[in-house]
């Protein structure tokens, strides 16, 4: 079973370690110390609960999508020419930036501090880990 730090869950979630630990005291996460001392938390379980808290994106519009990608999170900066614009939003620890045209920006009324959701399609997704050799 691959054991998680409490700090390493902290960051992963987005959240404090100490909003980590009153989870844990509350019972929404069982943890454990470790042969070294510190707690850990159980990566399978640890990762049913992250897939659990993040279920939320469709509630905000209603709106239904085939896309399973999807980062709600607000909008930090829109840099826009006459025909193309680039909007950044800050969804939790994630930075997403999408390039759409100047009258999809407007029309949408996306500006610094708006709700906004990315939703993400593709056809290839590549996933590293840390420390492993390919």
């Amino acid at each position: 079973m691959p054991q998680i730090r409490i700090s390493d869950a902290a960051r992963f979630l987005a959240v404090s370690d100490d909003t980590v630990r009153r989870w844990v005291a509350k019972g929404d996460l069982q943890a454990e110390h470790d042969s070294n001392g510190p707690m850990v938390l159980d990566g399978a379980e640890l990762a049913r609960f992250a897939q659990a808290r993040a279920a939320a994106p469709a509630e905000l519009g209603g709106a239904q999508s085939s896309a399973r990608n999807r980062f709600t999170g607000l909008v930090t900066a829109v840099t826009s020419d006459p025909v193309m614009s680039q909007v950044e939003l800050q969804c939790g620890p994630f930075r997403v930036v999408s390039l759409l045209s100047t009258e999809s920006v407007q029309e949408l009324g996306l500006e610094p501090g708006v709700v906004a959701t990315a939703s993400v399609k593709a056809t290839q997704v590549v996933l590293e880990r840390p420390g492993s050799q390919p």
